[in-house]
């Protein structure tokens, strides 16, 4: 799937009429089934959607042909979306992506465990954060490209910066994988074509995702292991990785929401919850990582309650390399 906008070309309509129309302006004609427009400048189509949709002609389907192509019809509410966000969707497309590395910590030695891969752009100046990205890719039906390309530019990482036997902790969206035994081949041949070890792999659900089909996301992760890759559950104690979802889903990690281990040495509540977290996770053979460490205290609390894996930025900050800050005191022996 590839849009494209162009700034010359002919705006075209099906499921409306010429008098339907006109009224906005007296530049629509018809051409064969079609309602047309010719134009040169992308912002006379974008305000002529917009007027549409608060018109409310949500039946219509619109196009562009741009150099004799017919670009596909789409619902006008997926058009507009399309066409006012038309620069990121032709980064998303085209634009070049890099991965940045976050390392994460043995709790007890301070040993580099792993490396976190989270999506940037190669070029600062574009300035178009990873959070951005994903909400356009999501509402302009872009997610399952962009959701490969970052996955991706993880493996290379891996290749790249980390040795073997230091794993790779990479996002993913369980709603771009409709079938798990189609959608993730890409991903497994990437990961033959870098030659990485899949035994270094660890896929985890992202903080976007809400679990709501929970069978559909046990086949993906089955999907997963079956290829020796390790799973992961993210942002457990935000309101939707529950507690009830490790007996469920039976991820290899789970990772504890930074909003319960932020301050936690000045919360009882919050130590209550890692020490339940770390106990029914270690009775299921699930390794703890507590994110979004910030402070030599945080840190402390989690070696107390013995949890496994610790990440945030007393450690290192997301670089194109890895960049580990490490105080040595910080761990016990």
């Amino acid at each position: 799937m590839s849009v494209d906008f162009e700034e010359k070309g002919t705006f075209f309509m099906k499921n409306i009429s010429l008098n339907e129309v006109q009224s906005l302006s007296n530049s629509f004609y018809q051409s064969g089934f079609y309602i047309a427009m010719d134009y040169i400048n992308l912002k006379d189509v974008e305000e002529t959607a917009e007027k549409l949709f608060k018109m409310g002609f949500m039946e219509a389907q619109c196009g562009v042909a741009q150099k004799s192509d017919l670009t596909a019809f789409m619902d006008l509410s997926l058009f507009l979306k399309r066409i006012k966000n038309r620069e990121t969707i032709e980064f998303i497309q085209n634009g070049s992506l890099v991965s940045h590395l976050q390392p994460i910590l043995m709790v007890k030695s301070g040993e580099v465990y792993a490396y976190e891969s989270l999506l940037r752009s190669k070029d600062p100046s574009e300035n178009i954060s990873p959070y951005e990205l994903f909400k356009v890719a999501n509402s302009t039906g872009f997610h399952s490209l962009l959701d490969q390309r970052a996955r991706e530019e993880a493996i290379k990482a891996k290749k790249q910066y980390i040795q073997k036997g230091i794993k790779s902790f990479i996002n993913f969206l369980p709603s771009t994988i409709y079938n798990p035994e189609f959608c993730l081949r890409h991903t497994f041949n990437i990961v033959k074509k870098y030659d990485i070890d899949p035994q270094d792999l660890v896929f985890e659900v992202v903080e976007t995702e809400k679990i709501n089909d929970v069978d559909h996301l046990k086949s993906v992760f089955s999907t997963y292991k079956r290829e020796g890759i390790k799973v992961a559950l993210d942002d457990v104690g935000a309101g939707f990785s529950t507690i009830e979802m490790l007996k469920l889903l039976e991820p290899d990690y789970v990772k504890i929401d930074r909003s319960f281990v932020s301050f936690c040495d000045t919360s009882e509540e919050k130590q209550a919850f890692l020490k339940e977290v770390n106990e029914t996770s270690h009775n299921l053979g699930i390794k703890v990582l507590a994110e979004g460490i910030e402070r030599q205290e945080e840190l402390a609390v989690c070696q107390q309650l013995g949890l496994d894996l610790c990440q945030g930025y007393l450690f290192g900050k997301p670089s194109e390399t890895p960049q580990i800050l490490i105080n040595e005191r910080s761990f016990v022996s």
